[in-house]
């Protein structure tokens, strides 16, 4: 790729992290091709479609959150591993509204651009669900599909104006019902970190 066209690659992508960190994964692609100071024929020669788009703007979270995933593994006990690694997940998909909705339909979808990197992603998050249920420090009536749904749920309750407020203690709450010892795991932070589960 050409030194100016992937410029205006890197900035179509940046543009399209801000109108989805504010609008959620459904901002219309003409929105960002506005924002971007660019005509959608433009964005679409880069993008044709809104999951070639979101898979490049993802692929990298995805692949992070995926590393991080075995870090915590190999640096940590099975319970602290596995509430840590939930706590980036809800904090990531928090950031991009939508996206948990977004990554099931992938998941269920060969076809999808995000497929891959959403089951790579599952896969990491239902290992560290199985590495904690084999110590014994996790429920063993629930999969990573289980998980997945507590994510997205917790992810909601983050995005309500009313409810953002409760979003901590409910997290601790669910965490504290998946591993009973969860409150001796890593304290909440900041910032974007891990996103899928499943089983």
């Amino acid at each position: 790729m050409r030194a100016d066209a992937r410029k205006n690659r890197d900035h179509l992508l940046a543009t399209a992290g801000t109108a989805i960190a504010e609008h959620g994964v459904d901002v219309s692609l003409r929105d960002i091709a506005r924002r971007a100071d660019v005509g959608l024929a433009t964005l679409l020669r880069h993008f044709p479609t809104r999951e070639a788009l979101l898979d490049a703007l993802l692929r990298t979270s995805f692949d992070e959150l995926t590393a991080k995933a075995g870090e915590l593994e190999a640096a940590n006990s099975p319970e602290d591993a596995l509430v840590s690694w939930l706590r980036d997940c809800v904090a990531w998909t928090t950031e991009y509204r939508g996206v948990t909705v977004l990554m099931a339909a992938a998941i269920e979808d060969p076809a999808s651009a995000l497929h891959a990197s959403c089951v790579t992603l599952r896969a990491a998050g239902a290992r560290l669900l199985a590495r904690a249920q084999a110590a014994g420090a996790a429920r063993t009536d629930i999969d990573g599909a289980d998980l997945f749904a507590l994510v997205a749920a917790l992810a909601w309750l983050g995005d309500q104006p009313s409810l953002a407020p409760q979003a901590d203690h409910l997290f601790e709450v669910v965490a504290n019902a998946i591993v009973p010892n969860a409150g001796s795991a890593a304290p909440p932070r900041s910032g974007m970190d891990c996103a899928d589960l499943g089983g």
